[in-house]
């Protein structure tokens, strides 16, 4: 069972509402994301809906359904970023790996993920790479730096 967690045996302690998202935390720890089956592992565990634990762990931008790929594409959203073409690096990001944010490219090399602000907006627009980060990013150099990680 997925729930082998910090909590102790799963079948041998109880659980409450409360646990929910310790346990999701604790499972995307292990796992990088929350599997189905983990899913329901957790819904059996707290004797509640899958439907409740999709519903919490989807309002929450920390959960991720979806494995990681080896590299992680965080594109910034916030308001420099925004004013200086955020967006059309986004949509060419997903035009370039054939995915949308939330999502991992079929080959596993990337995910792609949608955040309000990397903190570099002198930079704009910002992506960061794992913990690489490229300022002032252009749709062509976009390719350029992407090619440096296959």
């Amino acid at each position: 069972m997925i729930l082998e967690t910090k909590f102790g045996n799963s079948q041998h302690n109880q659980y409450s509402r409360g646990d929910l998202i310790p346990l999701l935390q604790e499972i995307q720890d292990r796992s990088g994301y929350l599997s189905s089956e983990s899913v329901q592992d957790v819904a059996r565990l707290l004797q509640i809906s899958e439907n409740e634990v999709y519903g919490v762990a989807s309002f929450y931008t920390q959960f991720r359904f979806n494995p990681p790929g080896r590299h992680t594409i965080k594109i910034c959203l916030g308001t420099a970023c925004h004013v200086r073409n955020g967006e059309k690096i986004l949509e060419a990001l997903e035009r370039e790996l054939k995915i949308k944010p939330g999502e991992t490219t079929p080959d596993g090399l990337f995910d792609l993920q949608r955040v309000a602000c990397l903190g570099c907006c002198a930079l704009a627009p910002v992506m960061q790479i794992d913990s690489q980060i490229y300022g002032r990013v252009t749709s062509s150099r976009l390719k350029k730096i992407l090619e440096s990680y296959a």
